[in-house]
């Protein structure tokens, strides 16, 4: 088990291509957390290798690695990073892949604004063991 971390904010990595999507999570998720952002799967794996971080937020559909093939690598590198996919075409397969590859969750573009910040919330409780984290995200 990870010890809680009530008092602590947390770091976020916001990993897609689009600017302007990186803009709205920023907007939504900056009162909550330290936020990291990259444009790459390849930038969110040297992100997390340099530095902490405890939850990613990763878009599917980026240049050189997919948001799936990142998480595979991210796995590997932290088995318990909680990874969320974003995506606009989430199939069953890709759903069934994506819990192969041990990513927390995968959500529907667009995605409304409680549903993330549930999803993340769940995902820091279930790995954390943070009773705290639904207070301080507003649900």
């Amino acid at each position: 088990m990870v010890k809680a971390r009530s008092q602590t904010p947390y770091q976020l990595l916001i990993a897609d291509d689009d600017s302007g999507f990186r803009e709205v999570l920023r907007e939504v998720l900056a009162p909550y957390f330290q936020l990291f952002e990259a444009e790459s799967g390849e930038q969110a794996i040297e992100l997390v290798e340099q530095t902490h971080v405890d939850i990613v937020l990763l878009d599917m559909h980026m240049d050189i690695l997919t948001g799936l093939e990142a998480v595979r690598i991210l796995k590997q590198i932290n088995a318990l990073l909680p990874c969320i996919l974003i995506t606009a075409d989430a199939t069953d397969e890709l759903r069934q892949d994506a819990s192969a590859a041990n990513a927390y969750e995968v959500l529907s573009k667009p995605v409304k604004r409680q549903e993330l910040v549930t999803t993340v919330s769940h995902a820091l409780v279930d790995t954390y063991q943070d009773p705290n984290v639904p207070f301080w995200l507003g649900n």
